[in-house]
């Protein structure tokens, strides 16, 4: 398909909403519009969803993989992540304007990762607030330049085309309350975990959670952090008194605390037997062949991350 046909294509997609209308001149140039079904699911009063795809990034996909979210107060609309392209980014803006006129006021970024934050250009475009755990910038900067690079390559030009990296600018030291008019959202920064800059972002009118990577459903989860420190907070998750949970990765919705059973269970077996590998004396390239395999069938993508998860695990705890 032309690229002529496929700008045509996303006028005529975007030409909908007045909301719609006003990101066109900003995605004119993506000729990969044609790949995305955007659509957003109503969970709760006010609170909407959109739910990735359980695959790698890839051009195919237009790297919306991850779960996305939306809460909607009288005055404005707080939105969780911006998924993985600007191509998915504006359809997210787009499906907002079809559910509510109000102004998005706030991005939250959950945690660092491309698929969660390759969109913010999109909302820094319209003026809102992006909001981040206090080490976000820190660790945009250590990886921003790697991120764009490595992808770039992965999905291609088209894909990428006008995805930056943009750092928040109002930041979450331990916890910030954001008021959207008669509905308040509760943000908590959280200990190294998934990453060192993982955040949640509870409705306290609905009780629904929207956890970031800090829960995996059905993908397994993928360790960029500390594997103690996501155990060790998962008592702390499961208090939070929250009747249902979006996953960064998995169905939309899940209830609540059962939706971490599967997680916690991955990680207690994959750290059993990294320890019995360092007692055993088991060399670590031999040992991330095997810790955690006893979970295979439990998870998708099991093969592309289990063995990373398990080196980054030795390492750490190694040294316990």
């Amino acid at each position: 398909m032309s690229i002529d046909r496929l700008r045509r294509r996303l006028v005529r997609g975007f030409a909908c909403t007045a909301a719609s209308a006003a990101l066109l001149p900003c995605c004119l140039g993506r000729a990969a519009a044609g790949n995305l079904g955007f659509s957003l699911r109503q969970i709760a009063d006010g609170v909407f969803a959109f739910q990735g795809t359980d695959e790698l990034m890839t051009a195919a996909n237009d790297g919306a993989i991850c779960n996305l979210g939306a809460v909607i107060g009288t005055d404005a609309v707080a939105v969780i992540d911006s998924g993985g392209s600007l191509i998915e980014a504006h359809a997210f803006l787009a499906a907002i304007g079809k559910v509510t006129a109000k102004p998005v006021r706030f991005l939250v970024n959950t945690h660092m990762h491309p698929d969660h934050i390759f969109g913010n250009a999109a909302f820094r475009e319209i003026g809102a607030t992006i909001v981040g755990h206090r080490n976000l910038p820190r660790a945009l900067d250590a990886r921003g330049a790697f991120y764009l690079h490595n992808y770039r390559e992965q999905l291609g030009e088209a894909l990428m085309e006008g995805v930056e990296i943009v750092s928040p600018t109002r930041l979450v030291d331990d916890h910030l309350q954001l008021d959207l008019g008669g509905r308040t959202i509760e943000l908590r920064a959280w200990k190294a975990a998934h990453t060192d800059n993982d955040l949640t972002v509870f409705d306290t009118a609905t009780r629904t959670l929207f956890a970031g990577d800090l829960v995996f459903m059905g993908s397994l989860p993928t360790l960029d952090g500390s594997l103690l420190g996501w155990l060790r907070q998962m008592d702390a998750l499961t208090a939070i008194d929250a009747a249902r949970v979006v996953p960064g990765h998995g169905p939309v919705t899940a209830d609540w605390p059962q939706a971490l059973a599967g997680e916690r269970r991955y990680f207690e077996v994959l750290a059993r037997d990294i320890r019995k590998a360092i007692a055993d004396g088991t060399p670590l390239r031999e040992a991330v062949k095997t810790a955690g395999g006893s979970e295979r069938d439990n998870w998708h993508l099991f093969d592309d991350y289990n063995e990373r998860n398990a080196t980054a695990a030795f390492a750490e705890l190694e040294w316990e």
